[in-house]
């Protein structure tokens, strides 16, 4: 093999992260066979949580999840998107965007958000996110619900926390 097969070789195995973006995660949110990665973001952001009245569960607070706020950059760290809920919404730079269904979770590491296996809707507009089937939430950092109290005298009261986690999108193949 000639150096400029070799650096060929090196340059599709560097860009073609779907035979490893499957490895190691849990079975649950795992993506169906017959589907491709389409793109690899980093989102970087905020998560709202609201301390609240417990459901089902008189006299009882909790803080609940009210929704998502990040910025979709690609592997060199340009911004390709955003991230933003409810509804979960990613939307591409070119307009483009897809909602969708959460299928599973999966337990992360202490103190991060689970991994997540999403089912995307039909996107709107065209663009990047056109034939998007799948969006999984992987490589986690923070996210998860405040350590303050919740309690009676503060319900209502808001906090943000900070996150940042890897949204892999597939398309079918």
């Amino acid at each position: 093999m000639n150096a400029k097969q070799l650096m060929c070789l090196a340059g599709l195995l560097a860009t073609t992260p779907a035979a490893f973006a499957q490895a190691g995660l849990p079975d649950s949110i795992k993506v169906p066979e017959g589907h491709k990665v389409a793109m690899e973001t980093t989102g970087v952001g905020e998560i709202t949580y609201e301390c609240r009245d417990k459901a089902n569960a008189a006299g009882m607070t909790e803080w609940v999840f009210v929704g998502p706020k990040a910025v979709l950059n690609d592997r060199s760290g340009k911004q390709v998107g955003t991230y933003f809920g409810p509804p979960a919404t990613w939307q591409a730079q070119d307009g483009s965007k897809v909602t969708g269904t959460q299928l599973a979770v999966a337990p992360s590491t202490p103190g991060n958000l689970p991994y997540q296996l999403v089912k995307a809707n039909p996107a709107e507009g065209k663009g990047a996110m056109n034939g998007v089937s799948y969006i999984q939430r992987v490589a986690l950092k923070g996210g998860v619900a405040p350590g303050t109290e919740c309690t009676a005298a503060n319900k209502g009261k808001q906090e943000v926390v900070k996150y940042q986690a890897d949204y892999i999108f597939w398309a079918a193949s």
